[in-house]
């Protein structure tokens, strides 16, 4: 692999593959493996990204980069090998959740910013050490009849655009994640009202990004998908995906290599669907992939169970999830391969 961050964002976005969310942070990885009844220890944890690190089909040929959480970069498999080599090993790219998580927004109720930009020169340093070669910084936009605030939307852009060019000077590419939320409070938007408060926070994220002297060729997009929110679901999935493309369209330079969305509170099946459903519409000027944590990983915990007889179990649906998000890349996934599954 090229250390030059030109290529290693191409590499991320490559045909057919995409990016493997495994960064939850600690409190979020407690209340999946309790959703099991599995106690959050260290080695329990270890255990469960382990177990998805060494499904080597779907590694191979459908992971392109695993995104982790900075326990999970310094960590070590039972058998001794650090994690990173596992994940080099199949060809994938070690990458590392650099923020410290959304907080909420001084004199702005209701809206977050992210933190974690002190010290991040050096903790990017240590992570370009440790075999990370991206990293992923997420911004969280809340989103109701009278929000975001043009004020919120901006502070959360010039984050990013800040944890990007840090990035791209430690030799780091970014994934700059701005997210319009589906499932925040109180989930009534309309995919209209989605699609413009979309267009608005990328036009606000690129304005920044230019500013910052930001490489587009060297840093990967991490949106929402533009659609309606949690308790107001109609919208199909054509809709969702030529919405989505339009406003990705109006407001992403061709010069992005590419984009990979976030599955943000949407289910397996869902996510794929409208992934592939955007891919068919095609002349695209970017590569559209997949960065999903929950979408690809639910049913793998599932059958896991935190059980060493059923870690087999927990590789096949991974694998599985996997294969259908890589055709979904290409436009080619269909809902009978889930069943035939």
């Amino acid at each position: 692999m090229s250390d030059r961050i030109e290529d290693i964002a191409v590499a991320m976005v490559q045909p057919g593959q995409g990016i493997l969310a495994a960064d939850e942070s600690t409190g979020t990885i407690k209340k999946r493996l309790e959703s099991i009844h599995v106690p959050s220890t260290e080695l329990n944890r270890r255990d469960y990204r382990e177990m998805l690190f060494r499904t080597t089909d779907a590694m191979k040929d459908t992971i392109s980069g695993v995104i982790l959480f900075e326990e999970t970069l310094y960590q070590k498999a039972a058998d001794g090998t650090p994690l990173v080599d596992i994940i080099r090993a199949a060809g994938a790219i070690p990458g590392i959740k650099v923020d410290k998580g959304a907080k909420p927004l001084p004199m702005h109720e209701g809206e977050k910013i992210t933190e974690g930009l002190d010290s991040l020169a050096e903790r990017l340093s240590d992570y370009h050490d440790a075999g990370a070669r991206f990293a992923k910084w997420r911004g969280v936009i809340s989103i109701s009849r009278d929000l975001p605030t043009p004020s919120a939307v901006r502070a959360n852009a010039t984050a990013l655009a800040r944890y990007a060019a840090l990035c791209q000077q430690a030799g780091i590419v970014p994934i700059v994640e701005p997210e319009v939320l589906m499932d925040g409070a109180p989930g009534d938007h309309s995919i209209d009202r989605c699609a413009e408060v979309t267009e608005f926070v990328l036009n606000t994220v690129f304005d920044e990004l230019a500013e910052a002297r930001v490489k587009l060729e060297a840093m990967v997009l991490k949106p929402n998908m533009v659609i309606d929110g949690k308790n107001a679901r109609k919208a199909s999935v054509d809709e969702v995906a030529e919405k989505t493309v339009n406003v990705l369209k109006a407001t992403v330079p061709n010069a992005v290599p590419g984009i990979a969305f976030l599955s943000g509170g949407q289910s397996d099946e869902e996510a794929t669907a409208h992934l592939s459903a955007m891919n068919a519409l095609g002349d695209l000027p970017w590569s559209l992939t997949f960065s999903y944590g929950r979408a690809l990983q639910a049913a793998a915990l599932q059958a896991w169970q935190g059980k060493r007889e059923n870690v087999a179990a927990g590789q096949r649906a991974f694998a599985h999830r996997a294969k259908m998000n890589g055709l979904a890349s290409q436009g080619a996934w269909a809902k009978d391969f889930e069943q035939a599954a």
